[in-house]
């Protein structure tokens, strides 16, 4: 199952100068019901936002529903299995077309107030009684269409008029994560996670270890946290990676619970991978699943987390001498983690909000999350 290779790990960790005197956000980032209109009109109305894997629609008609910075969004597999992002709001006297977050689709989308009816890729197709109507043209009717492109497998929609190219956004990234077969990975199980805290805090948390000896004690005896080293130190894309004790793996059990999700030198199991992709995505890479957050942002103060675990297409199907197949073993875990981390979060937010915050001065070990803020001011202006 692994190729032979020798050197360890992957990526080589990128020279950094921790920036002395850089402090935490201003309170009004984290409280602040004007800031928060200002991120959705400037970041997630702007960005290309993750909301989902292409493995969520695997047939022609399944579909979901996704929240982009306060519209619905439709996305749908057509017929050619195509994947369409289509704003969730009929041309007739926009009601809402889908209701359900997520389902399959017979062969139309049809509203269900006056049964206008659309094709799988957006045409209208139907429109009772609108023949009647002089210089009518279903032609001039189909859904409104939001930008959609996929990376690696993961689905993302930009609703700018005309955003740059995806491609042009992951080009720093191409090719980086190869090795773990993203676009064939298949999710086993999905968490959402309803956090009272303000989604930076989410990220901010996620890119440092500093926290990990009190809040982690179990994931740091598995993975030291002052092991942690990065590679990708300043713009969109930040992080790096920590050690994995050896023969050991990110589990409630300590020991691996799949197979592995690319091809890996033995060397290789001995790291996991941590990004944050602005400005929704947590990426974390093991050698046996991968594991992503997504953030949706609901007011200054709350955030949801949708938390999926994703593993080999054929690892369940797969028997060998001292092989299991045991995914509730590396998400009972993290699902422990993720909760220890939330909880810190939401602390920070009470303390925040107290009169007395004032920014706090960052340590030699936050230096990803500095580095983030200043991705986070340079969009925010």
């Amino acid at each position: 199952m692994h190729a032979t290779r020798t050197k360890a790990p992957p990526f080589r960790k990128t020279t950094e100068t921790f920036r002395a005197g850089a402090k935490t956000l201003s309170q009004r980032y984290f409280i602040s019901p004007e800031t928060f209109a200002e991120e959705r009109d400037k970041i997630f109305s702007r960005h290309w936002v993750l909301v989902g894997h292409q493995t969520q629609i695997a047939q022609a008609g399944d579909y979901f529903t996704a929240a982009v910075a306060g519209e619905s969004v439709v996305v749908v597999r057509d017929k050619r299995g195509e994947i369409h992002g289509f704003y969730n709001v009929c041309r007739h006297r926009g009601s809402r077309l889908v209701e359900n977050t997520d389902g399959e689709l017979s062969a139309v989308i049809q509203c269900p107030y006056h049964a206008w009816t659309y094709a799988l890729d957006g045409r209208l197709i139907g429109a009772p009684h609108m023949n009647e109507v002089p210089g009518f043209d279903k032609s001039n009717y189909g859904l409104r269409s939001a930008n959609l492109a996929l990376w690696e497998g993961f689905i993302f929609v930009n609703l700018a008029d005309s955003p740059a190219p995806l491609q042009e956004w992951f080009a720093p990234l191409a090719g980086k994560f190869s090795q773990w077969n993203l676009p064939a990975l298949r999710s086993a199980k999905r968490i959402d996670y309803d956090v009272r805290a303000n989604w930076k805090l989410v990220f901010e948390n996620y890119s440092e270890c500093y926290h990990c000896p009190g809040v982690h004690p179990e994931l740091s005896k598995i993975s030291p946290y002052d092991s942690a080293e990065n590679d990708l130190t300043e713009g969109p894309f930040l992080g790096g990676f920590m050690r994995i004790a050896k023969g050991k793996s990110l589990t409630k059990s300590g020991n691996a619970c799949a197979l592995p999700v690319g091809n890996f030198g033995d060397e290789d199991f001995r790291f996991v991978f941590y990004y944050s992709i602005f400005p929704n995505m947590l990426l974390s890479l093991h050698p046996d699943y991968v594991m992503v957050h997504q953030l949706q942002p609901q007011s200054p103060e709350r955030a949801l987390i949708f938390c999926d675990w994703f593993f080999h297409p054929e690892a369940a199907g797969v028997t060998a001498p001292g092989y299991r197949f045991d995914p509730d073993d590396a998400v009972a875990f993290w699902d422990m983690v993720n909760k220890q981390d939330w909880h810190v979060c939401e602390l920070s937010q009470q303390g925040i909000s107290s009169c007395v915050y004032e920014p706090g001065p960052y340590s030699a070990r936050e230096s990803i999350p500095a580095a983030w803020d200043r991705e986070y001011l340079r969009h925010i202006g």
